[in-house]
């Protein structure tokens, strides 16, 4: 071999130690292109596959061609994300303009990815046209200038000759690896999609309008035109102005939104404390109205019992004096019924003065006053008008510059408050509200008798002055402030129930209401960086199994917090979507479905289709199989990791239409997914067979999150973007709303049902918020 074929040769076996790409993979200081995109910029939105002819819209959102021809509804189509409505040219959806950009990006990836060279090297370019192997010999060099893949001999052959040696080839390794990304790009030209092969290489000023060679001398021979790089030079400043004026905007929507968000705080933070404020003058009323019952209770049994015992004295006197004239009676009567003259007449004068003696007494010792009890209440406790507890609302003051002042304008103690018609109301204490006012009434009026009381009106009650009961305060001002951080130790979650469902619920309305049970971080010390939960769910007796996603870990933890270690999964791999198996574990990793066991065995793991970002895992009721969503079908794989049966929900005329991004399964056999492509909520047995969809105004306008289901068949589901879990019936009819921001949720991310009542809530920040599920007959 010739000393500049043996040159040639070394530089194709490894880049140039000062060159770009050996730079960029020796220190690691960015990632390549097409790692520095986002996995789904180049898939379309709407069928979730990779782009095909893209089409742009005004909004600049890109869809394939087909796709947006799918959504036109006559001479309009409504952009998918933005919800913009954009009119439809003449032609059709293929006037939109093509997104060069985007293409000039698809045109990489497929070189990139033509091919496997462990399967099978790709063949060289050159070799049949130069009478070698009809096949061409196997390919080790690109030339990014041609994009033509050669072989050792052509690549040498390339560099030699007048006409390319100037032109870039590189190792083809280090091309598929993603190590030339940028120098392709900048070799990398428009193809003009009237004239195959030729370039756009010109701008015609008038129209406004991309051409190559053929274009230009064809109806823009006249036109005045400019090569690409001076009329990107001429037209950059523009768009470099309107950009800066769209960074303005963005800065000051950015201002808005963190003032909408500090006010949101400030709500939730006054309303956790008027919470407080009710549940506190609430016990005070319960308290003083129990302690007024226990002494009304008392003067009855008092009186009760005096009564009776002076009732007692009297019938202990009555019952004597009616068995001495009974006894007195009785004698005279058999006197003068038995007796002799003699006999009578000697009596005579004994009898006649006992009965003379007994008329004389008085028969009635006389009745003493018998006071009945009579019990009178208050006119305001029978007026349904009559409100012990009432709230008043006030506009909230614009937070200032000034630390003092927004720190006053916040408490809201500077501020004069003002009711919602706009009229100021009278600036009143903390402690001085009314519900104490209640409870300092039924206090004022708790020492006096009954009678006394009865002729009392509920105004007289409450015409005490405030200073009456100032002592008995403070101490419900420290309880409150122990309430209040005890409450934010909690983030305001509550363990009320959730408001009460809308009016379009089947039966009684019985619902099943949140009960909170804990709250517990799941970060470790171990982790490097901040979780990011994807998966849940339930894991043995009263356990979870949580899907780590950023630090790569199935982490296990009790219902109470407790972290009881983690099931070890392969090198690389960083689970998605996770499911708990009879004695195994399976998860979704990229596009490959695994099985393992507890230990970290892995059984055997599966391939799932690419056009798909994430893949939903359940677990089947049975245990013995798991259920995955794939591009809008449902696989199912038993234990063995043959697949079982394989279904699109709706039947073959969905196909294409539905796209699951969570998945679950119901004791009932059901299975429940969130259909991002339709935006709805949908219910199918194990056919396929669609039982119920929701996609009505509960939503919310927004893409159906995760879902649960508890042991009777409800559905939770949770709605990402307003801070909601709502409630669903079996066959998918909303009910109404589970758990609002007041509870605590603050974008919740994935939910599971463990133990039939137990609903774990895992938020963006790593937190998991476990509420017990009350029944609705509890």
């Amino acid at each position: 071999m010739s000393a500049g074929r043996r040159e040639a040769a070394l530089y194709l076996k490894r880049p140039e130690e000062n060159s770009w790409p050996f730079r960029m993979v020796s220190q690691g200081s960015s990632p390549s292109l097409l790692e520095a995109l986002s996995s789904d910029f180049l898939a379309c939105k709407i069928c979730l596959e990779q782009l095909r002819v893209p089409k742009t819209l005004p909004c600049l959102h890109t869809y394939c061609q087909d796709c947006l021809g799918q959504l036109a509804e006559g001479s309009h189509v409504r952009c998918p994300e933005c919800r913009e409505s954009v009119p439809v040219p003449p032609t059709g959806v293929a006037a939109f303009k093509s997104n060069f950009f985007v293409n000039g990006l698809l045109d990489l990836v497929k070189a990139r990815a033509g091919g496997d060279l462990r399967a099978g090297k790709p063949a060289c370019a050159l070799c049949p046209l130069m009478g070698g192997a009809s096949a061409g010999g196997p390919a080790t060099a690109r030339c990014l200038d041609c994009a033509d893949d050669l072989c050792q001999a052509c690549a040498d052959g390339h560099r030699c000759t007048r006409q390319t040696h100037s032109h870039r080839v590189v190792d083809l390794v280090g091309y598929r690896a993603g190590w030339y990304d940028e120098e392709a790009r900048e070799r990398q030209a428009a193809q003009c999609p009237q004239h195959p092969g030729e370039s756009l290489r010109f701008l015609c000023q008038p129209c406004s309008q991309l051409l190559c060679r053929e274009c230009r001398l064809d109806p823009h021979l006249d036109h005045p035109c400019l090569p690409l790089a001076e009329a990107v030079r001429a037209r950059r400043p523009g768009l470099e102005e309107l950009l800066a004026g769209v960074d303005s905007n963005l800065a000051e929507l950015e201002a808005t939104r963190l003032e909408e968000k500090e006010a949101l705080a400030r709500l939730r933070e006054q309303a956790a404390k008027v919470g407080t404020q009710v549940e506190e003058a609430a016990e005070g009323v319960l308290r003083a109205l129990l302690a007024q019952k226990q002494e009304v209770l008392g003067q009855l049994r008092a009186h009760v019992e005096a009564a009776e015992e002076a009732a007692r004295e009297r019938l202990g006197e009555l019952e004597s004096r009616e068995q001495v004239a009974r006894e007195a009676a009785a004698f005279a009567r058999r006197v003068l019924s038995l007796g002799r003259e003699a006999e009578i007449l000697s009596l005579e004068g004994a009898i006649a003065q006992r009965l003379q003696q007994l008329q004389r007494c008085p028969w009635m010792p006389g009745s003493a006053p018998c006071l009945l009890p009579r019990l009178e209440l208050h006119p305001g406790l029978l007026d349904q008008k009559c409100h012990l507890l009432r709230l008043s609302f006030e506009e909230q003051q614009p937070r200032k510059a000034s630390g003092k002042d927004g720190a006053r304008s916040q408490g809201g103690d500077e501020a004069q408050p003002q009711s919602r018609d706009g009229a100021p109301t009278p600036k009143q204490d903390g402690a001085q509200t009314p519900q104490e006012d209640g409870a300092q009434t039924l206090k004022a009026e708790r020492a006096e008798t009954p009678q006394e009381d009865g002729a009392k009106t509920l105004k007289e009650g409450r015409a005490q002055t405030p200073q009456e009961d100032g002592g008995a305060q403070s101490p419900r001002g420290g309880r409150s402030n122990k309430k209040r951080k005890f409450k934010g130790r909690l983030k305001s979650i509550s363990r009320e129930p959730s408001p009460a469902p809308g009016p379009n619920l089947e039966g009684s309305g019985l619902l099943p209401r949140p009960v909170f049970f804990c709250s517990f971080p799941t970060r470790m010390p171990g982790d490097k960086r901040s979780p990011r939960i994807t998966g849940l769910c339930p894991f043995g007796s009263r356990e979870i199994l949580v899907a780590d996603e950023q630090n790569r870990a199935l982490k296990r933890f009790s219902l109470n917090g407790d972290y009881k270690g983690a099931v070890p999964v392969p090198e690389g791999c960083s689970p998605c979507s996770v499911a708990a198996l009879q004695d195994a574990v399976a998860f979704s990793a990229g596009a490959r479905l695994y099985l393992i066991r507890p230990n970290g065995e892995v059984q055997w793991r599966r391939a799932l289709s690419l056009c798909q970002a994430s893949h939903a895992v359940a677990a089947m009721p049975s245990g013995d199989r798991v259920a995955v969503s794939v591009s809008g079908h449902v696989e199912v794989y038993n234990m063995e990791g043959s697949l079982a049966t394989r279904f699109i929900p709706g039947g073959k005329a969905s196909r294409g239409l539905r796209a699951l991004v969570f998945l679950t399964t119901s004791p009932q056999g059901n299975f429940v997914g969130s259909d991002w492509q339709q935006n709805s909520l949908v219910v199918c047995d194990g056919l396929g067979q669609v039982i119920g969809e929701y996609r009505g105004p509960g939503l919310h306008g927004c893409q159906p999150g995760s879902v649960s289901v508890d042991k009777k068949g409800y559905i939770f589901l949770t709605l990402r973007e307003v801070n909601k879990v709502v409630i669903l019936d079996p066959k998918g009819s909303l009910l109404g709303d589970f758990l609002t921001a007041y509870h605590g949720l603050e974008k919740p991310r994935v939910t599971t049902m463990v133990d039939g009542r137990y609903l774990v809530v895992s938020l963006s920040n790593g937190t998991i918020h476990v509420f017990r599920v009350r029944p609705p007959d509890s």
